[in-house]
């Protein structure tokens, strides 16, 4: 009998043994970290939590989402905003675009809607006294001028959205479960349980399920091709988009080998994706902001025919700024923010 309970007792310390080994492996905790930039990038202060960003392509102005989320996992307001930055200006400065905010405004995932009549207009998620919304504004003279507010039992954990039209957007849930236990098992035994879902302009339905932690949303220019990082598979997702529905068909996966955040999108159709090489070091890094977080950004450009070159551009141990949640790309520039740090860098590629 005792011999059955050791034998019993070994084969299960090494079943666990090997699951976390291959949890370290899989989040990356075993890579060699080799800083890399082939430019040179400049710090900018006045904002905390860059988490997202993103630039007009034709005035040059980058839309700035940051919140506090040290402060909000300490039970305090977020005191978040969305600021421009004009890359045009020879000495840009940071303007908020949002000083009539609620001291708890919470702005995570944006996406900048460009119409052609000239209407643009600039969708944000918001956790807001702990709900989950979406806040859409319109651009007017370089200002915002909230529309609309939609929410909706189906906005569970939005993280990320894409626009694609004046009142129609993806929102990328990245969690099943909205907080405990469960949302952390989803995280550690990497299940597929997070959605894509649609507001169609009237209503939201579910366009996509069984993603790995959905995170980063962006659209091609077709309109039809929706990319989306799954920050557990460590892949990108690519889907077709059926407009009538507004279902999304998965056509491809492409392994990253890391855990992939925003996408932004080039002018030529390349993808600037904002990326953490080591999962475990982030999760460290959020609880404790004395642990950096390595940072990286990958650009997958389009082969001539089908897929994607992927290029490491930026790779830093975390000192220069740790967990780069986004990359945004206007001409020469690069502007780079992460989840918690009080700057994000302006580089010059």
């Amino acid at each position: 009998m005792l011999k059955h309970v050791l034998s019993v007792l070994v084969v299960l310390i090494i079943i666990i043994g090997s699951w976390i080994g291959y949890l370290f492996w899989s989040a990356g905790q075993f890579k060699t970290i080799k800083p890399h930039f082939a430019g040179e990038c400049k710090q900018v202060t006045g904002v905390i939590g860059a988490e997202d960003i993103t630039i007009h392509p034709k005035s040059g102005i980058a839309y700035i989402s940051a919140c506090d989320r040290r402060a909000v996992n300490a039970g305090k307001p977020g005191r978040g905003g969305i600021y421009a930055y004009d890359l045009k200006a020879v000495d840009p400065i940071l303007v908020n675009l949002t000083p009539d905010a609620g001291q708890d405004f919470q702005p995570h995932g944006i996406s900048l809607y460009v119409d052609d009549g000239g209407q643009d207009a600039l969708f944000v998620v918001n956790h807001e006294g702990g709900e989950h919304l979406i806040e859409i504004y319109d651009i007017n003279n370089e200002r915002l001028s909230h529309r609309k507010t939609l929410s909706d039992p189906m906005l569970v954990s939005p993280n990320d959205l894409v626009a694609v039209g004046p009142d129609k957007v993806y929102i990328s849930n990245d969690h099943h479960y909205a907080s405990g236990f469960l949302r952390s098992l989803e995280d550690y035994l990497k299940l597929r349980m997070s959605t894509v879902i649609y507001y169609d302009g009237s209503r939201f339905v579910k366009a996509a399920s069984g993603i790995g932690y959905a995170n980063g949303i962006n659209a091609g220019s077709d309109g039809r091709t929706i990319y989306l990082a799954a920050v557990t598979e460590l892949s990108l997702h690519i889907y077709d988009r059926q407009t009538a529905t507004g279902k999304l068909v998965l056509k491809e996966k492409i392994k990253l080998g890391t855990g992939a955040d925003n996408i932004e999108i080039d002018k030529e159709g390349g993808l600037w994706i904002g990326a953490h090489p080591k999962l475990l070091t982030f999760v460290q890094h959020a609880k404790d902001g004395s642990k950096i977080s390595p940072s990286q950004v990958l650009n997958l450009t389009p082969r001539t025919g089908v897929g994607f070159n992927i290029e490491e551009v930026y790779l830093n141990r975390g000192e220069e700024i740790s967990a780069s949640s986004v990359a945004a790309v206007h001409n020469n520039r690069m502007l780079i923010g992460g989840v918690f740090d009080a700057k994000f860098l302006d580089c010059q590629r």
